[in-house]
């Protein structure tokens, strides 16, 4: 892949607010489905209670080497639009059954947030727990997963589905406020515009 003209950017990360609390109940059916309420089940056949949804519970029907991988390790792909290397390492995750949350990198924003992760310009970018992968190499791609525990071959259930791709950094506008311009896209007298198809900063 060739070398893009490097560019710079600043602005904020937004957090994600975790979820209400709640008591759940978890229940195995006759055919192995797995299902969560807030009323225990009639016959009693509760296996396990829960206070508060997360992503633990996403795990749960996940193999337990598997699970134990998500919880220690966790995969986030850095992805864009119109890049060839993100679609292959996102099939390469999707085929050997890892599960990932895929944040999308486009604005001035999200480049401001992947900054807070890592201070390299080649996307896509694979975090697995500490370990950081920037652009597609799918020898050290699998390599990383493999030393973090994930199998070789995909134990995903039938059913699963990982979740839709997010903003890097999504934009929230308090009331009353208006959203600050985005800061850095002008602050740099030597940063020229986007080159091509990536993110300013970037290069695939």
């Amino acid at each position: 892949m060739k070398a893009g003209t490097k560019f710079a950017a600043t602005v904020f990360l937004l957090t994600l607010a975790a979820g209400a609390q709640a008591q759940l109940y978890k229940s195995t059916g006759p055919d192995g489905k797995v299902t969560y309420s807030d009323i225990p089940p009639a016959k009693g056949n509760v296996t396990q209670q829960k206070t508060g949804a997360g992503i633990s519970d996403i795990n749960d029907g996940l193999p337990y080497e598997l699970a134990q991988a998500v919880k220690n390790s966790p995969v986030t792909l850095y992805s864009s639009e119109k890049c060839i290397p993100c679609d292959d390492g996102r099939k390469m995750l999707n085929e050997r059954g890892i599960p990932f949350s895929e944040k999308t990198v486009k604005s001035n924003e999200d480049i401001a947030a992947l900054r807070k992760v890592t201070s390299e310009n080649q996307l896509p970018i694979l975090t697995v727990g500490r370990n950081k992968e920037s652009g597609f190499s799918s020898p050290a791609w699998g390599a990383a997963l493999t030393a973090a525990g994930y199998p070789e071959t995909s134990r995903l259930p039938k059913t699963y589905r990982n979740a839709a791709p997010v903003a890097a950094a999504p934009t929230v506008v308090e009331p009353g406020k208006i959203a600050p311009a985005a800061a850095g896209s002008a602050s740099n007298g030597d940063s020229p515009p986007a080159a091509g198809n990536a993110p300013p900063g970037f290069r695939f």
